[in-house]
């Protein structure tokens, strides 16, 4: 795993190692060469100083009783920031801090699979943080986004992409999909877009007039 970081800057993403499903090596490997600032969620500093990563921030309420101090004198320079406030979340909190120091771009991996309350309200976080930050989720499955208004992207022939609304969804227009929508409605629970894929090897156009649409680009 990647041990040090070359190139510091805020116009970089930065990457938050939350405390969900740890993803392959191949991932995070990629996401480490690209984000010169990786944050860690206290609980997963464990696993990941297993993983000999070097950590610029550790963040969280430190309710696990452990003291990050004694795992990280090998670390140093390490921030270490303790947040009790239960109010919300350690990865809003970690996305909060990043925000007050200009981090424009946050990539986060870790963040699904395991506890469902967790995956579920951490996907929903990136839509808390819409016009605040461009946030995207990684696991070894997907690449999780909320949509603009309009959108296009070249993708292969059968690419597998879900569009998942949080709450409602109206003047969902698509094209470039085996399965087109003309100006529906998706709403949580009631109807979503999941399971289609791209047509052909080209660009999908994606636009909705009102609500969040979530794109996750998918692989099997």
């Amino acid at each position: 795993m990647s041990s040090h970081h070359i190139v510091r800057d805020t116009q970089e993403p930065a990457l938050i190692i939350a405390n969900g499903q740890s993803c392959s090596a191949e991932l995070l490997n990629q996401l480490l060469e690209w984000n010169p600032i990786v944050m860690v969620l206290d609980g997963a500093l464990p696993r990941v100083l297993e993983l000999g990563i070097k950590i610029d921030i550790v963040l969280g309420d430190f309710d696990r009783n452990h003291h990050p101090e004694a795992y990280l004198a090998h670390q140093q320079p390490v921030e270490i920031i303790h947040t009790p406030d239960q109010d919300k979340t350690d990865l809003e909190k970690g996305i909060d801090l990043l925000l007050s120091r200009n981090h424009k771009a946050i990539n986060i991996v870790w963040a699904t699979g395991l506890r469902a309350d967790h995956t579920f309200n951490n996907l929903s976080n990136l839509v808390r943080y819409v016009g605040k930050a461009n946030l995207v989720m990684y696991d070894d499955y997907s690449k999780v986004y909320v949509l603009p208004k309009q959108f296009d992207k070249w993708f292969a022939a059968g690419t597998p992409i879900s569009l998942i609304p949080i709450g409602k969804v109206d003047g969902v227009t698509t094209s470039g999909l085996k399965y087109n929508l003309q100006d529906d409605t998706l709403e949580i629970g009631i109807r979503s877009g999941s399971s289609n894929e791209s047509a052909t090897d080209g660009t999908v156009f994606i636009k909705h007039t009102h609500g969040h649409l979530l794109m996750m680009e998918c692989r099997d």
